[in-house]
């Protein structure tokens, strides 16, 4: 499945609403080249009145409900939809993360679409969010996850390097 289309859409409303998201966990990293798959789209906002409105106003746009399971994440809100079983889950607080304003300066906006942007946490925030969960389905990326994030690295030190070079 080419999860493209949904997430420019998803961009898009996030936008229009003025609700100020960032993505986390494999789509985030698969956004910045990581070869990693996920079925689920995570993201991290800060709950406050405003955000929890325009939540509900987007899952209105995209025909869906908000949910809220019991799981043992602090703050989860669940945006689903039966017809074609989208899940988006809305996080206050993930593992490994101390702030939400930290995670947000760090994060890079990737353009997805014509126009529309999506603001993605670093591959070394999310590497720390996996390590600090510890679930086995997060055990299973770090490896892919940190030789990402390796590469990545090499390739701004060989980039700096040569623009130097230049100079």
């Amino acid at each position: 499945m080419d999860a493209a289309p949904l997430l420019i859409r998803i961009a898009g409303l996030l936008q229009q609403h003025n609700l100020e998201a960032i993505l986390i966990g494999n789509a985030g990293a698969a956004l910045q080249g990581a070869p990693v798959t996920t079925v689920d789209i995570d993201f991290l906002f800060r709950k406050t009145p405003a955000n929890l409105r325009e939540l509900k106003a987007l899952a209105n746009d995209l025909n869906a409900v908000i949910l809220r399971p019991y799981y043992p994440v602090s703050g989860l809100y669940r945006t689903s939809r039966d017809d074609d079983g989208l899940q988006l889950d809305f996080m206050t607080a993930i593992h490994g993360i101390p702030s939400c304003e930290g995670l947000r300066r760090r994060a890079k906006s990737i353009p997805i679409g014509d126009g529309s942007h999506l603001r993605v946490a670093s591959l070394s925030d999310i590497l720390r969010s996996k390590k600090a969960a510890g679930r086995a389905r997060d055990r299973a990326v770090e490896d892919v996850l940190q030789k990402t994030l390796d590469e990545e690295s090499h390739l701004q030190k060989g980039e700096a390097g040569s623009s130097q070079k230049r100079d």
